[in-house]
């Protein structure tokens, strides 16, 4: 019998201020962030149907992702911080100013360099990722799993899938909503 992991990304966040910041204003914008739920913006009838064919339900603890299984029409089996996304660090810069989404590109190449101020490191987070994909492959015996979370920390948890012999089966890209669907057995 195979197992089934979906990993979809939350819907789009409602995001207060795209003005330019500082370094040391996006510290107060990643907590914004963080606290965001979702816009009321109708969800892909395709995420629809994904969620649908989920026997278990996991979700982040942030609100953007408990507001996206709301928005599906779902409720979790279970909620947990080890699957929210891996943090971003700040800087205490005042210039240059830069959009925050331009700002959170640079600032995770730097994470991704080993720069975590204050925050989970890479090395870490992966392995927080390797925890969150054991528990879901755990889980998955009991029917299809569906992880509400965030784009990278999904991306970690599905390195840690396929180095575990889980088979992508789809994919539709990385933006609010995609999923990619994970195999595991008699594909």
């Amino acid at each position: 019998m195979s197992r089934e992991i979906i990993l979809m990304r939350h819907g789009q966040p409602k995001l207060l201020g795209t003005d330019k910041l500082s370094g040391l204003e996006m510290e107060g914008w990643i907590e914004r962030y963080n606290q965001s739920e979702i816009t009321h913006q109708p969800v892909p009838d395709a995420s629809l149907r994904l969620a649908a064919t989920a026997t278990v339900i996991v979700s982040s603890s942030a609100p953007r992702a408990l507001a996206s299984v709301q928005a599906l029409g779902l409720k979790p089996a279970f909620v947990d911080v080890l699957f929210c996304e891996a943090q971003l660090p700040f800087v205490r810069w005042h210039l240059p100013r830069l959009s925050p989404f331009t700002w959170a590109f640079i600032l995770r190449v730097l994470w991704l360099c080993g720069y975590a101020r204050d925050v989970e490191s890479a090395a870490a987070a992966k392995l927080r990722a390797s925890t969150a994909a054991q528990r879901l492959q755990s889980v998955a015996s009991e029917g299809p799993v569906l992880l509400l979370g965030h784009g990278f920390m999904n991306r970690m948890i599905a390195k840690q899938l396929l180095a575990d012999g889980w088979v992508r089966q789809t994919r539709d890209g990385s933006q609010y909503w995609s999923a990619t669907v994970y195999r595991l057995g008699d594909a």
